[in-house]
């Protein structure tokens, strides 16, 4: 990850094609398109991928899942219970809804907490939003399991693992709709674009009116067309689902590569006994996008990840104090820093942020690093990037 390392003939084959007819618009002007949906194909592509009945492309990860919530019923006023680990792109997507984020500790997957999130359902609650940072997964079968129990959606969140497995199943695919982010530094990318997966057909029929403006696609004149509902413009262009054409027929060999190089670091770390890798649940296989290690305490890590600074390894990062991906930093949500109005049910429902800790989170997050697994590295540079890893950790510890 990510897939812009390894652009070539392919990409520029598929981008070449819609300039050539000249229709960037995924909808209509059927006739100057010469047969060509970009976006169709590779709808049609990440069907197979995701081993999903539909797939609705849109035109980012946040929109994504702003379109798979509403499309399910999600709206003003319901709780969506989310990770206190992710990217701020969840608790944005939610609030656009109207609706409120409830924040809920992870444990040692990184993932949701069950216990955690049992303990936030209200009768408020609508939806549990798994998010599956870096390249794994939290507890699904614990999750799914609660979902069922109290009749809520399960949403997954899977724009960081594309490429993972749950007991067979790709990422993604294991709750009622999943959502996917493929923008530039994501393991395949269109540039900016995303997709919600669904095997039920009332969200799919959902999420292709809701991304259009509420158009209903009945038809092949776009004039004619009616508006069941209101929508918003979530669409993808041509040109950037040409991009994401090309590269989900590379993703197979995308994952081998991250694999490879992802299993060269790990076992160089593994021989140092204080390094204790994230719980990958029985059944899981990561997409191995992030190699995610536990050292014992907060300044341990922090001395870590200056070594590697110094060291002259990239692209590690500790989470406790970075202003995007953990609740700590979080400050434009917890005092609703906000260019418009926010709604007093919303306001009153995020109150509990001023007071509520999570320090079951921090004891995860401050001993954590988390490493990016490039696709450029060639296999020697990934060797004697492990190796000066571990250098790195065992002189600090």
């Amino acid at each position: 990850m990510p897939g812009f390392e390894l652009f070539g003939e392919l990409e520029k084959q598929e981008v070449n094609d819609v300039l050539d007819n000249g229709v960037l618009m995924r909808y209509g002007f059927d006739g100057m398109r010469k047969g060509h949906w970009k976006a169709k194909a590779l709808e049609s592509e990440l069907q197979n991928t995701f081993q999903s009945k539909h797939v609705q492309l849109v035109s980012s990860g946040t929109a994504a899942v702003s379109v798979a919530l509403g499309s399910a019923g999600v709206g003003a006023g319901d709780e969506v219970i989310m990770p206190t680990f992710t990217f701020v792109a969840s608790f944005e997507a939610i609030m656009m809804l109207g609706a409120i984020p409830v924040l809920a500790d992870i444990d040692d997957t990184l993932g949701l907490n069950p216990e955690a999130v049992e303990a936030a359902i209200t009768p408020k609650t609508k939806a549990i939003m798994v998010v599956q940072m870096c390249g794994s997964m939290a507890n699904m079968d614990a999750l799914k399991a609660i979902a069922e129990k109290h009749n809520l959606l399960l949403v997954e969140d899977a724009c960081q693992a594309i490429g993972g497995t749950f007991n067979g199943q790709p990422l993604g695919s294991v709750g009622d709709l999943g959502c996917f982010s493929f923008d530039f530094v994501k393991t395949i990318t269109c540039g900016e674009g995303g997709a919600v997966i669904t095997n039920n057909e009332k969200y799919y029929t959902n999420a292709d009116h809701y991304s259009d403006h509420g158009h209903d696609h009945v038809g092949s004149d776009r004039g004619a067309e009616t508006h069941p509902f209101l929508g918003y413009n979530f669409r993808i262009s041509e040109l950037h689902a040409a991009v994401g054409l090309a590269q989900v027929k590379r993703l197979p060999e995308f994952l081998d590569i991250q694999r490879r190089n992802f299993n060269i670091i790990r076992e160089a770390l593994s021989t140092i006994p204080e390094v204790v890798f994230r719980t990958v649940p029985e059944g899981g296989v990561e997409s191995c996008a992030f190699l995610n290690f536990f050292l014992p305490d907060l300044e341990t890590s922090r001395k870590v990840i200056e070594a590697f600074k110094n060291g002259g390894v990239d692209a590690c990062w500790n989470y406790f104090d970075n202003n995007w991906h953990y609740i700590r930093k979080w400050d434009h949500l917890k005092n609703l820093k906000s260019l418009f109005p926010i709604s007093k049910e919303v306001k009153e429902g995020l109150e509990y942020l001023q007071t509520r800790t999570f320090e079951k989170s921090d004891h995860y997050i401050s001993r954590n690093i988390s490493c990016l697994i490039k696709l450029s590295w060639t296999e020697e540079e990934v060797k004697q990037r492990a190796n000066k890893m571990a250098e790195l950790i065992k002189s600090v510890l």
